[in-house]
């Protein structure tokens, strides 16, 4: 990296991408995010499409051997990937490569040399190949060889950097031993973050329903943000927005309700615009307000603007619920919506507005107006 700042030439920064299934995520984007930092920098991007690698199967984070991919699915995916990872990266600082077009031209015995590069107990330092070996799970050779092709990859095309979440760090720092091997100077290693899904406690995956795809509509992401969790929430603040952490930390002395609904809008607008972005907020009200507020909904009047807690206006506004005790459950089991959003918190501070659309239980709405 000193050599590119003394001969002013752009570093050439690597990530890999197994196609194995058709949409880009926000976990995807942590990356893709940091690439465009680097281009904006004027370093140039290698995009590494795994066509060849996603046929054999990340093993990494796995339990069992991972099924495997048909040519034809991988080159379905791929083209997606192509599609979709320029709605973050510039084109012009970007090289599309894929690792087939050097990978299926490998002979045997360049296979041979190359898996003798490592060992089996090497290997076995992996905490997912240690815990399938101690467990008496079944790893196949064929899995033992992913980690040493990706670093393959790194030499074929001479990277400078490699980028990758903090669950490829075997794989990454393989890539700096094999490139020793061929004389080149090793890479750096940047590891990023994994982001959970909306579930807030697995990695965001396709596989397991808990995403939200760049080529989601803009509804749709819309309406997935608004579904994670206030604690998630910052977490998708801190590594996903353009926000400094000024503004972060500015933002967490609000509502939460506010908060969240500005980083639903944002992730929105940064995939589909401004315009777009704006109509899926105003659906998302329009449908929560049709769906859950009948028109008979009763109505209360209070005094005064806001102020007090959630916990405080339930028992204000219920005639359902008899107890703080009961008030207090109700909120921390996920029981109580107040314009649309789940609060889980029972100190959580009432919104400063004129009126509050109050979701109760299953049956109970109540619209509170402050005069």
């Amino acid at each position: 990296m000193k050599k590119s700042s003394e001969r002013s030439e752009p570093l050439r920064i690597k990530a890999g991408f197994d196609p194995t299934a058709p949409d880009l995520h926000l976990g995807h984007c942590i990356l893709l995010k940091k690439l465009r930092d680097f281009q904006d920098l004027g370093h140039t991007v290698v995009f590494l499409i795994g066509d060849f690698t996603a046929m054999i199967g990340d093993p990494t984070g796995r339990t069992e051997t991972r099924p495997p991919l048909t040519e034809k699915e991988v080159a379905e995916n791929a083209k997606t990937y192509q599609r979709q990872v320029f709605k973050i990266l510039r084109k012009d600082k970007t090289e599309v490569v894929f690792n087939s077009s050097w990978l299926k031209a490998m002979s045997a015995e360049e296979l041979l040399k190359l898996a003798s590069l490592e060992n089996v107990a090497r290997m076995l330092e992996r905490d997912d190949f240690h815990k399938r070996y101690t467990s008496g799970i079944p790893i196949t050779i064929k899995e033992f060889l992913y980690p040493l092709i990706q670093a393959y990859d790194s030499a074929k095309i001479r990277s400078d950097v490699e980028l990758g979440g903090t669950d490829q760090k075997f794989n990454i720092l393989l890539g700096r031993d094999v490139q020793r091997y061929f004389n080149q100077e090793p890479q750096v290693a940047v590891f990023l973050p994994i982001l959970e899904g909306l579930d807030g406690i697995r990695k965001m995956s396709k596989s397991l329903g808990n995403y939200i795809a760049v080529e989601d509509s803009p509804e749709d992401i819309y309406g997935k943000a608004m579904s994670v969790s206030d604690e998630l929430m910052w977490r998708y603040y801190e590594l996903l927005s353009s926000r400094s952490q000024k503004e972060i930390a500015h933002m967490k002395e609000g509502h939460p309700m506010d908060a969240k609904k500005a980083l639903a809008f944002e992730i929105a607008r940064w995939f589909h615009g401004e315009k777009n972005a704006t109509n899926a907020q105003r659906g998302f009200e329009t449908k929560f307000s049709e769906r859950e507020f009948p028109g008979d909904a009763r109505e209360v009047l209070f005094d005064k603007k806001g102020g007090g807690t959630i916990l405080d206006l339930v028992m204000r506004s219920s005639e359902r619920v008899k107890s703080r005790g009961e008030a207090k459950r109700l909120i921390e089991q996920g029981g109580v919506n107040v314009d649309g959003e789940r609060i889980t918190d029972p100190t959580t501070l009432v919104p400063q507005k004129e009126v509050l659309r109050i979701k109760i239980g299953k049956r109970e709405f109540v619209k509170v107006r402050f005069g």
